[in-house]
């Protein structure tokens, strides 16, 4: 995205911070094709049969960050890191639905990859990920974020450190640790914490 646009961005949710709700008009096409680059990142890693598509999982997601009373968003990095976590949450409350309308224990089940030292690749459940992130984030609050960042959202570690404004070297270490205790956090308990092999 040019600096400009990123400017653009910016400049539109301080203007929607300071009540002008004619930004959000504006806002959408700016960043429209990253939300939905970042939602199919999220849904590449769901099997299949998911139901829920990119479309909507951007649309819903833009309705739940612009509803109601403005965020207090800094800057187009940090709209993208509060639209990943809204992105996360809405599927888990998809799979949390779906569960509850099968009544058993089937879960949705989604890849966790890019640890080739450590497997090569698990079927791990969306809401177990969810729950280990959250407890991760309390924790290591900026390991969680890396790991939403980089497994959900598909950034870089380089496009993470602009967002976090936190040096490579130093996430490149957070992600190694961060997926090591994934990893150890998610295989437990393979058959509670709905990792298939």
């Amino acid at each position: 995205m040019a600096s400009d646009t990123k400017s653009d961005v910016t400049r539109l949710l301080k203007r929607w911070r300071h009540g002008r709700s004619d930004a959000l008009e504006d806002l959408l096409p700016l960043v429209y094709e990253e939300l939905r680059g970042l939602a199919a990142s999220y849904l590449r890693r769901e099997r299949s049969e998911h139901t829920l598509q990119a479309t909507a999982l951007v649309h819903e997601s833009y309705v739940r960050l612009t509803s109601g009373e403005p965020l207090t968003l800094a800057d187009r990095s940090h709209f993208f890191v509060v639209a990943a976590q809204a992105m996360r949450r809405i599927l888990v409350d998809h799979a949390r639905r779906q569960q509850a309308d099968k009544r058993v224990g089937a879960h949705q089940k989604i890849a966790l990859e890019d640890a080739p030292e450590l497997v090569a690749e698990l079927d791990v459940d969306i809401i177990a990920v969810h729950e280990a992130l959250e407890l991760l984030s309390q924790i290591h609050p900026r390991q969680a974020q890396l790991v939403e960042l980089r497994y959900f959202g598909g950034l870089s570690i380089e496009e993470v450190a602009e967002v976090l404004d936190v040096s490579e070297s130093t996430l490149a270490r957070d992600w190694r640790v961060a997926r090591r205790w994934l990893y150890r956090r998610l295989t437990t308990d393979r058959g509670s914490a709905g990792v298939t092999s």
